[in-house]
């Protein structure tokens, strides 16, 4: 069974940068793909960032791209989200979420396992 943890969230201030990681349990972690997600307050969650197993493909919302870096570390069964540049509209839950294949893909219910959350705050 696989277990993911996030940490990393806080309050930050506009036009800063927070890292969140993600730390999976388990023997899969090297050999699927994985994303972030997140779920602002009174919308629906959404796809944030996607990464293949060897880190060769990754995929952005247009919302993120060019601000947020999606990285792994398969070493140590640890997943990133390097935020720059955050905004107010960043505020919101972030999950990441692991898949039990390679390919990357926007849409929730195709990914198997799941973290809490961890909140992350952008004050103006």
């Amino acid at each position: 069974q696989v277990q993911l943890s996030e940490s990393g969230g806080g309050v930050v201030q506009a036009g800063g940068s927070l890292r969140l990681s993600c730390v999976a349990s388990g023997r899969t972690f090297s050999t699927t793909a994985m994303g972030w997600f997140r779920q602002r307050p009174g919308k629906d969650r959404e796809f944030v960032a996607g990464i293949t197993p060897s880190s060769r493909t990754t995929v952005y919302a247009d919302s993120v791209k060019g601000r947020f870096t999606i990285s792994r570390d398969n070493a140590e069964n640890t997943g990133y989200l390097y935020m720059n540049s955050l905004t107010p509209e960043d505020t919101a839950v972030y999950f990441c979420a692991q898949r039990s294949n390679i390919g990357i893909t926007r849409r929730d219910w195709e990914y198997d396992y799941w973290g809490q959350g961890t909140q992350v705050t952008v004050s103006s």
